[in-house]
């Protein structure tokens, strides 16, 4: 599944039809499909996508009735006894000194579906966000199968329909087998099977942008927040935790919610005609913000070359802040000058979010294909100080601008579509590296060094330290 395997026997089982057209029967022969052997959800490789019809004869039926025996057979209880010696014996394996006593390492990885390292990079990230996972965490749980299914194994199909589908539901169960340490690994294939269902755009087992994931899964979170949740509105939810609710400002597509009480925050746009000097100002919430790495540390050096300066957060940072004059192709329609005219534009931070999301672009498109920026961008652990950015600093506490490094997504590899993506969290003041199913303790110094694609950032509580960016 993952390696490939099933893939390659759909590959081999393509027959290049040259000199002949195919005929309806051999399309109908083509459709190679597999079959999950936990879920038995049945996947058409052909059509990109699962299977809700059967054979006349009830095959496919049939297929999952025999792996339902033989999952009840002695053979396959030796097999799963087998399983489990080996998962204890990984599990105590993992075990690491701190302040002279052994204590387990109790992070627990997700396993990839296939290309899925995109998803488990976001949600490991988000995960060891305290905020924001003790939220979903501590949600009520909703039962999605009815009265007839109710305690029988059940297995995915289109005819279900969108409404027994819950994405903050499957969030949820997903967060809480993380960090319980009763397994090494977790697979998240319910939860991938609702972004499935739901975000269209992430079907199939090609490799997808970690950013884009990430906003859409926040994006729908949010709309699914705005609706009931297990018969209590979300509204009633988040009062209960008075920490989100009081001083949260930052509404996007409606009502608040615990997505935007967390990540929400708010630019002001400032846009100057150059002609007759009239001032435009809009304000916009956002929940993460884009920066560009500067164009002059983009080019890639050879060793013979000086290094030069090294790009640090705060180049990226101050070229997204700075004053910019607008090209021809973005002429501003001046209200005034009732045309179209040259201006500059700056942006202004007037409300700062609970956790910063910062989103460095390193994919940028040329004419023909989308080039990776490999460059290093240095950023800080501690003390990331936000004031200078700020519409009115002069409103803000000297604590209150400060922010600490949460966890950072990694992409490994030259472009968009390919590659590998990992995470390094802090959690209890120790980093973790996550990397699909294996989890490794490591220090500040690696982390330090990693070419970063997303930083969160989380507000700085309590006064510690003086480090700033």
């Amino acid at each position: 599944y993952v390696n490939g395997h099933a893939k390659k026997h759909y590959e081999d089982a393509q027959i290049p039809m040259t000199n002949h057209k195919k005929t309806e029967k051999q399309e109908k022969v083509q459709h190679t499909v597999c079959m999950d052997c936990s879920s038995y959800s049945t996947y058409c490789y052909r059509c990109d996508d699962f299977v809700v019809n059967d054979t006349k004869l009830g095959l496919v039926q049939k297929v999952r009735e025999h792996l339902q025996n033989l999952e009840n057979s002695a053979f396959t209880s030796d097999r799963h006894r087998k399983r489990k010696l080996l998962e204890n014996s990984s599990l105590n394996s993992k075990l690491l000194k701190v302040n002279g006593s052994t204590t387990a390492l109790c992070a627990t990885g997700l396993r990839n579906l296939g290309n899925t390292c995109f998803m488990n990079a976001i949600l490991q990230s988000l995960s060891n966000i305290q905020q924001f996972c003790c939220y979903f965490k501590e949600l009520p749980a909703v039962e999605l199968r009815n009265g007839k299914t109710a305690g029988r194994r059940t297995y995915h199909t289109r005819s279900q329909g969108d409404n027994n589908v819950s994405l903050v539901e499957e969030f949820r169960k997903t967060l809480c087998a993380l960090w319980q340490g009763s397994q090494t690994a977790f697979s998240p294939e319910s939860l991938f099977y609702v972004v499935w269902k739901i975000m269209p755009n992430f079907r199939g087992y090609q490799q997808q942008d970690a950013h884009e994931f990430m906003r859409y899964l926040l994006d729908h979170l949010h709309l699914e927040l705005q609706g009931g949740f297990n018969g209590v509105s979300r509204s009633v939810i988040l009062q209960e935790n008075s920490s989100l609710s009081a001083s949260n400002k930052c509404c996007i597509n409606g009502a608040s919610t615990v997505v935007t009480a967390i990540f929400g925050g708010i630019l002001q746009n400032e846009v100057n005609c150059l002609i007759c000097g009239t001032e435009s100002r809009k304000f916009d919430p956002f929940l993460d913000l884009s920066l560009d790495i500067p164009s002059q540390f983009r080019n890639k050096r050879t060793k013979n070359q000086e290094n030069g300066p090294m790009c640090t957060l705060r180049d990226c940072l101050r070229s997204f802040t700075d004053l910019e004059e607008l090209d021809e192709t973005e002429l501003y329609m001046c209200h005034k000058c009732k045309k179209k005219q040259k201006s500059t534009k700056k942006f202004w931070i007037q409300k700062l979010p609970k956790v910063l999301c910062l989103h460095l672009k390193r994919f940028h498109w040329t004419a023909y294909l989308r080039n990776k920026v490999d460059t290093y961008v240095e950023f800080p652990l501690r003390g990331l100080d936000m004031k200078c950015y700020l519409l009115e600093p002069e409103n803000s506490g000297p604590e209150s601008c400060l922010y600490d490094l949460a966890a950072v997504v990694v992409h490994h590899g030259s472009g968009v579509g390919s590659g590998h993506y990992t995470a390094y969290a802090a959690h209890e003041g120790r980093w973790f590296h996550f990397n699909d199913s294996t989890v490794t303790l490591t220090d500040e110094e690696t982390v330090v060094k990693a070419k970063a694609y997303i930083l969160f950032y989380v507000e700085r509580q309590a006064k510690s330290g003086s480090d700033k960016l």
